[in-house]
């Protein structure tokens, strides 16, 4: 791998990172904060809920300034008002602020998010673009890995707010390597009107595959966003483990996902990314399937981590897949195009998120349902929208 191409995999992973580092961070002071604040579970996990909604609606707006003034002015903005954010965060007293920066955190990191896959795009194509997404998927699943182990050993010492200080601080580095990084988008190639960025949103959705894929997006993720709002109650609340030791299986979980990755990168070039997709869908609900039962019949601790790693880890396999099928053809719509992946995403991490706990703090079934039932969904997507094109050979 040559030096350039190593410094845009790490400089986009930490963009594509900002997502799982703002959401996994903090997860092993969920249950400290809902003493802190005084507020119950489900208003806790509303703060995840917002960040997702930000999260859903920012790429919106960055796909289609990216693809108007280019990838870098907006991606500098974007890492500065996320710093501004996350001190935000770190001086609210009451849920009510945090909530709000909480959005605002989600919705100015969503600009890094959009980048990264934008600016992927402006530089690979075809089975080299799968390649590239898939080793971004590994350097970005270093996040959930790090991130909870490292959110709980800050807790060993300071308070929540110690979390998004260091995400704060990881705000401003990024920030100032935006600044440094140079144009991957050059003028000609880029959208001359705004609003013909915009406009590209209902040309894009009237494309019944790419739809399928959004569709596909925000079904997985909703299951896979179940887990990262239930997992701190269910292993702290319900299995009765410390903070610290939470952090570890969820990171220990998040290594897997990272080396499920290398998977799409074996594959890339040799089995087609379409039969991949739809091997990893047909899995995820067996594997979803498997941790139902588990919960039902609260598994011992180690059966239950097993059933989690038959189906969480796909998510860097779809996510790879996914996203090249759907970016392949996309152009100078790329921008656009990457927004309203991301927005499918995390719109759906956001109304999955609350849903898990409207059982209360001991009661991990809905989240096994909710896994359950955004797998059978997503592929009921795939079915219906992405396979029949496959079949008729014409993508």
């Amino acid at each position: 791998m040559d030096k350039i191409r190593l410094l845009w995999m790490v400089f986009l992973g930490m963009l594509a990172a900002l997502a799982p580092l703002a959401t996994d961070m903090y997860l092993p002071a969920l249950p400290v904060m809902t003493a802190a604040f005084v507020v119950g579970a489900s208003t806790v996990q509303l703060s995840l809920t917002m960040t997702m909604i930000g999260m859903a609606v920012g790429p919106l707006f960055a796909g289609p300034i990216s693809d108007h003034w280019g990838r870098k002015r907006p991606l500098c903005i974007g890492m500065f008002f996320f710093s501004l954010a996350t001190v935000g965060c770190v001086m609210s007293d009451d849920i009510v602020p945090f909530l709000t920066f909480r959005f605002l955190q989600g919705f100015t990191g969503a600009f890094g998010l959009v980048t990264a896959r934008a600016v992927a795009r402006d530089l690979y194509e075809g089975a080299e673009l799968t390649r590239f997404f898939s080793l971004l998927m590994l350097v970005n699943g270093l996040a959930p890995i790090l991130a909870p182990v490292i959110g709980g050993e800050i807790l060993l010492f300071a308070s929540w707010r110690g979390i998004f200080i260091l995400l704060a601080v990881i705000g401003v580095l990024l920030t100032i390597a935006s600044v440094f990084a140079p144009e991957t988008l050059p003028e000609p190639a880029r959208i001359d009107k705004m609003t013909e960025s915009f406009q590209k949103f209902g040309h894009l959705m009237k494309d019944a595959y790419f739809r399928g894929q959004c569709f596909v997006q925000f079904f997985f993720f909703a299951a896979f966003f179940a887990y990262i709002a239930g997992s701190p109650f269910l292993f702290q609340n319900i299995y009765g483990i410390s903070p610290q030791a939470y952090g570890f299986i969820f990171g220990g979980i998040g290594a897997a996902v990272s080396l499920a990755g290398v998977l799409p990168i074996r594959l890339a070039g040799r089995v087609p990314d379409h039969k991949v997709l739809a091997w990893t869908l047909r899995q995820s609900i067996v594997g979803s399937l498997l941790f139902l039962i588990a919960c039902c019949t609260k598994a011992p601790l180690p059966l239950l981590i097993l059933s989690l790693l038959t189906v969480i880890p796909l998510v860097s396999v779809l996510g790879a897949v996914s996203f090249s099928l759907a970016m392949k053809a996309q152009g100078k719509q790329a921008g656009s195009a990457s927004a309203l992946l991301g927005f499918f995403s995390m719109v759906a991490g956001g109304l999955a998120a609350p849903l898990v706990g409207i059982a209360g703090e001991e009661n991990a079934l809905p989240m096994a349902l909710l896994m359950l039932t955004g797998c059978l969904a997503a592929y009921a997507s795939y079915a219906r929208c992405i396979a029949p094109a496959h079949r008729a050979g014409g993508r």
